[in-house]
């Protein structure tokens, strides 16, 4: 039977194609074709828009964008085995799916964007969710191009994405860079039992949208001071900061932050501070 867009349910699709989840490649797939397109859904309307989707496996979010709307997709996906089976979708919707096979850490999917609306939205592999998301954000030119960025990870990972100084067991350098450039929220949760093979931990959708104007800073600086600060986040700040600095007092008094302060009780605001008082002693 099958689905409602018209293409065999997944199970088959992964059955025919061989397409048998390996750990290596952080791979869980999701056969629930209500959940993809509630993930789908919860990038917002996608009527001309491209999205960018990060591991489709064998593109069972990838249909669920399509049949949401999206006016192109544009799939990444490293397995070659999952190839043949996006082929499948790309020739259900001629001219709105295009599979680059590439690793995305490595690949600029923008020239393929175009200048319209674009958005990343994705069941990124556990293995590189922390370090893609960061290459996101991690840019000097801002806004990005790119509008939102829908994304599942491990809930303890989304817990650190949208923490912020009231949260200090969570708040680390990933939460202020977030929190910087972005208002990051936790969507809904989805359960170990709906992957197939199911993980030890639960996944949580998190939806980031690019603050318009971010307090002025530059990110080499923001992850200087972080580093320093969160590497040894039970010391005060006139002890961590020695990493970064023979006088930390000195930038910590034109950051108007008290030398006994530690890092999970800074807010992102004061870590701006910092970065750019650190850069001013410098010279830059």
């Amino acid at each position: 039977m099958s689905a409602p867009d018209g293409l065999p349910p997944l199970r088959e699709v992964v059955a025919r194609h061989g397409l048998e989840p390996k750990k290596a490649l952080g791979q869980n797939f999701l056969y629930d074709l209500n959940l993809t397109g509630r993930i789908a859904r919860a990038a917002g309307p996608l009527a001309g828009v491209t999205v960018v989707e990060v591991g489709p496996g064998p593109g069972g979010l990838t249909r669920a964008l399509l049949a949401e709307g999206a006016a192109r997709v544009v799939a990444i996906e490293r397995d070659p085995r999952a190839l043949p089976a996006l082929a499948e979708i790309a020739a259900h919707y001629p001219g709105r799916l295009e599979v680059v096979d590439a690793d995305a850490l490595e690949f600029d999917p923008r020239p393929l964007v175009g200048d319209g609306p674009a958005r990343i939205v994705a069941n990124l592999p556990y293995n590189v969710g922390t370090p893609l998301l960061t290459g996101w954000l991690d840019v000097e030119a801002w806004p990005p191009w790119w509008d939102s960025l829908t994304l599942m990870f491990q809930r303890e990972v989304a817990e650190r994405i949208v923490a912020d100084e009231g949260a200090r067991a969570d708040y680390g350098r990933l939460g202020v860079l977030c929190g910087w450039r972005t208002q990051a929220d936790i969507l809904f949760d989805v359960s170990p039992s709906a992957f197939v093979p199911p993980p030890k931990v639960t996944s949580s959708i998190v939806r980031l949208v690019p603050r318009p104007d971010p307090l002025p800073c530059r990110v080499g600086a923001l992850e200087a001071v972080t580093r320093a600060a969160f590497g040894q986040r039970r010391k005060m700040l006139r002890q961590s900061l020695k990493a970064l600095t023979p006088d930390p007092g000195t930038i910590l008094a034109a950051a108007a932050l008290p030398e006994t302060a530690r890092a999970e009780e800074v807010p992102v605001a004061g870590f701006v501070a910092l970065a750019n008082a650190w850069d001013a002693g410098r010279g830059r």
